[in-house]
């Protein structure tokens, strides 16, 4: 059976369907029995489809808010 720390470092592949069959079975069977790791995965998928929904335009050009910002400190200085 996989540890807590093992499961927690394959969650990632395992909600992306990049285990091996093997492996997502020990996955499933550490979580039958870990209330703790069900919780933990359930909040992993709920992160991804989080970001999924995100649009993707969503993040402004990062530079030009730098300097924005930067420009609006200067003049409350």
């Amino acid at each position: 059976m996989l540890t807590c720390k093992e499961q927690v470092a394959q969650s990632s592949d395992y909600l992306d369907g990049q285990l091996s069959f093997r492996e997502t079975l020990m996955m499933r069977h550490h979580l039958m029995f870990c209330p703790n790791c069900r919780r933990f995965n359930r909040q992993m998928r709920l992160m991804q489809a989080t970001l999924r929904d995100l649009p993707e335009d969503a993040v402004p050009d990062v530079d030009t808010l730098a300097e924005r910002l930067a420009a609006e400190r200067r003049k409350e200085l």
